[in-house]
């Protein structure tokens, strides 16, 4: 496919064997490709989707709206949404293929050969095949993924309680057959829907907050609440209708509407979640949250909470189990329970800090609940409570979110989950990458020295990236003059080197720098689409300087000289690198330091 691209691009046979080679002799991209990491198939897709525009847009010029001509623009289309289905990155070369194709199209608008309708065709037949077909595919890819992979998983607990109940097996036994309507007396389990750092639930236990913290700060010394990040038989609460006594659910049930006033009791000590104007532990701006304890001194119970349902369709509606996104606003206050996610000391137990939030504005996941387990409580006396509370659920028939709320959580939460976010040994930053001072050590044989090092070679990356810089010191030197009235290049070259450039250097620029952006753990291998771009627009420059720069025989004589040993340096640090790309062989300490790129780069000074 390089081969091809810079072929269509309207370079020489030499230009495109040679950008074949680079990426062949490319120790870094061997090493992808050799252990079968997704950015080889990422490469790939962003290739065949440059590659097919090409062809597209070289049958435009020959036979528009032939099979070859749609054949190839369709293709484009599917590339491109293979690539974004691959790995998000790969958005940014559907980006440059959208932007190059918009172009294009704005000088069909302008061609005053095509009638209006012929004109209205190709807007359209594109926005079909380069928009709406790439939607559809990537549908299509999550719907075939969610139809066959319906069972739960070890990872379930970072998708929502909804989403994991409707998967076969793990929440959706536990779930399955509760009752839907949260009634006043049932008996609830709170997940926080935010749901950061970790997944968790409202807790409490029977420990209280230390009298004085470490910065010298007082407390209510109350029960403390938190918000726990495993299954717990202290997860569990009771809805409780503040003008009654019971703790049980009437026959006929009595459901919990939007705006009702309710208190929440502790299923296991009957203590009643409770916020009051005392600074929280770690969140001094905010309200400690916990359950009361009568020390029969001036600090009298505010444990009544207002329901409001978030995503509510009226204002009359029922609370319900799972489906139901709610926020508890404080009465007394008017404060809101948050996760603030902040993890409390050793006293706490490491769970993490819930607050009441005095001043919030507006709608955060934080600030919202939802019930994930629910049944109706039964038993009025204590300890028949809670053996109520340690025996399972019911279990009857699921309950299924439809498949477009799925796929949406299911991107949102590829967007915003964050596995780990502790500094990785072999972690870098984009500005690393350029120059090669990084590596990732992918495998160690556990008896000899045998290795695998995610290592480029040095020579071509130093040359990709001069490349890049010569070809836009070029191209404002070419646009300088031009302005000027003074060109270069005759005007068919003149658009197929900014073509080479929108593309390569271009694919280049938006497969690196919104790495600078990206507040994540970083390695040397996201640098690699955007060096296989850098490394196709190598032999264009090698080329045009052989071509118009050099103006005589011996010019290109010498140049083409220089060429060949550039060449054959790049194959010979291939070459040295190879028991760190294939691993085959043992090597001793002193052989392993020799292939450290700054030390072959001082041999390959010394020999050449």
């Amino acid at each position: 496919m390089a081969y091809e691209i810079v072929w269509e691009l309207g370079f020489s046979h030499c230009a495109a064997t040679g950008a074949a080679l680079l990426l062949l002799i490319e120790n870094a991209l061997i090493t992808q490709s050799r252990l079968m990491l997704l950015e080889s198939v990422l490469i790939f897709f962003n290739l065949l989707a440059v590659l097919s525009y090409l062809k597209f847009c070289n049958s435009q010029k020959h036979r528009p709206f032939s099979p070859r001509w749609w054949f190839w623009l369709v293709l484009t289309g599917v590339a491109c949404s293979c690539a974004v289905g691959i790995k998000y990155v790969g958005v940014f070369t559907y980006l440059l293929v959208l932007g190059v194709a918009a172009v294009h199209a704005w000088h069909v608008i302008g061609d005053q050969t095509l009638s209006n309708v012929r004109v209205l065709c190709h807007l359209l037949a594109r926005a079909a095949a380069l928009v709406v077909l790439p939607v559809l595919v990537y549908l299509l890819f999550f719907y075939i993924h969610l139809l066959l992979l319906c069972r739960s998983g070890p990872h379930d607990q970072i998708m929502s309680s909804a989403f994991q109940a409707s998967l076969e097996g793990g929440l959706a036994r536990v779930t399955q057959g509760q009752p839907l309507e949260v009634a006043f007396g049932s008996q609830v389990t709170l997940k926080n829907v935010f749901g950061q750092p970790v997944p968790c639930w409202l807790h409490s236990h029977q420990s209280t907050y230390p009298m004085i913290y470490e910065n010298g700060r007082g407390s209510s010394h109350q029960q403390q609440v938190t918000c726990y990040p495993f299954k717990d038989v202290n997860n569990w609460w009771i809805v409780k209708d503040p003008g009654r006594h019971q703790l049980v659910v009437n026959n006929p049930p009595r459901p919990v509407r939007h705006g009702d006033v309710v208190q929440l009791v502790h299923g296991m000590t009957t203590r009643l979640l409770n916020t009051h104007d005392v600074a929280a532990p770690l969140s001094p701006h905010a309200q400690e949250v916990s359950c009361y304890i009568d020390y029969n001194i001036s600090m009298p119970p505010q444990n009544l909470w207002r329901l409001d349902i978030v995503n509510r369709e009226s204002d009359t509606d029922v609370w319900k189990t799972i489906l139901s996104e709610v926020r508890f606003v404080h009465v007394n206050t008017s404060a809101i329970l948050k996760l603030s996610g902040v993890p409390l000391p050793d006293w706490g137990f490491r769970q993490l800090e819930v607050v009441g939030e005095k001043l919030f504005r507006g709608y955060h996941e934080s600030t919202v609940w939802n019930v994930e387990e629910h049944r109706y409580g039964r038993s009025q006396e204590q300890k028949e409570r809670e053996l109520e509370l340690h025996s399972p659920t019911q279990v009857d028939i699921g309950r299924n979110l439809s498949f477009m709320a799925r796929f949406s959580e299911l991107q949102w939460r590829m967007l915003t989950v964050r596995s780990d976010d502790s500094e990785h040994k072999y972690s870098s930053t984009p500005l690393d990458w350029v120059m090669l001072d990084t590596n990732i050590a992918y495998w160690l044989h556990p008896r000899t020295s045998a290795q695998i090092h995610l290592l480029g070679n040095v020579v071509i990356w130093a040359s990709a990236s001069l490349a890049t810089l010569v070809y836009a010191l070029l191209f404002i030197w070419y646009l300088l003059r031009r302005r000027r009235r003074v060109c270069d290049l005759p005007e068919d070259r003149w658009l197929r080197w900014v073509l080479a450039g929108a593309l390569c250097a271009g694919g280049w620029a938006v497969n690196y720098l919104p790495f600078f952006l990206m507040e994540k753990t970083l390695f040397l291998y996201h640098y690699l689409p955007a060096l296989t771009f850098q490394i196709l627009l190598l032999p264009v420059v090698l080329e045009h300087i052989s071509d118009h720069l050099c103006r005589s025989q011996l010019q290109r004589s010498l140049f083409t000289a220089l060429v060949v040993a550039w060449f054959t340096s790049a194959c010979h640090v291939s070459n040295m690198l190879r028991p760190l790309t294939y691993g085959d062989r043992s090597l001793s300490p002193s052989e392993l330091k020799a292939l450290r790129w700054k030390d072959s780069w001082d041999i390959l000074i010394r020999k050449y």
